[in-house]
Parts: structure tokens; sequence; C-alpha cells
């Protein structure tokens, strides 16, 4: 199982995905990519209330935007301070869009549950 994990990660570097090696030979993850992927865990599945309206639209549009930045900012990468730039923009423009859609739905009275799905 060790090697499988070992083989993934290995591959992911090779793709050009944000990793590191540290001096005894291990692959590590940037931190940078680590929070972007904790708000990528925060990425909202449902619309507030229930209500799909231009604000939950935009929000959905925004973050597939996102992701298509990241994908091309890693893909044009060229050292490690360029993917450590990628994930933390990521990062901050999810965390961004969704405090600003949960903050207009709030401003138009909407309240309601959010669930996140996993």
């Amino acid at each position: 199982m060790k090697g499988v994990t070992t083989m993934k990660m290995l591959l992911a570097c090779a793709l050009g995905l944000a990793c590191l090696t540290t001096a005894a030979g291990a692959v590590d993850t940037l931190p940078e990519e680590t929070a972007a992927r904790a708000e990528e865990a925060l990425i909202l599945a449902s619309p507030i209330a229930g209500i799909e309206n231009r604000l939950w639209f935009d929000y959905r549009i925004n973050v597939t935007e996102a992701q298509k930045e990241l994908t091309s900012d890693l893909r044009r990468a060229s050292d490690i301070e360029d993917r450590r730039d990628a994930w933390e923009e990521y990062a901050v423009e999810l965390r961004h869009e969704r405090r600003h859609y949960i903050k207009e739905m709030a401003e138009r009275g909407y309240r309601g549950t959010v669930t996140i799905e996993g």
C-alpha cells in the first residue's frame, strides 16, 4: 500500500503539482496547497436556503474560473515559488467568493443551513 501512495505522490509531482522533496527524500505537499485544499472542502455544494438565483450561479461560475486559473497557473509555473503563488491565489479566490456569496444572500434576507458535501 505504501508503494501505491508513493507512486501517486511521484506522479503528482511529475505532472507539475506542488510538491517538495525533503532531505530524507520524502515528498511533501506545499503548505499553500494544503490551505487551498481546505478551502476546496468548503465550496458550497448547494445554494443557501435552496434559492438558485443569480448570486448562486455567479458563485459557481467564479469557483469554476478559479479552478481553471489554478490549472493554467500550475501548467505555466517554472519554479516552486510560482506554484506556491498559484495555490495561494486559488485559496484566496475561493475564500473570497464563498464569503461574498454568503454576505450577499444574508443582505437579501436569505437564511438557511449550508451543507458541505464531502
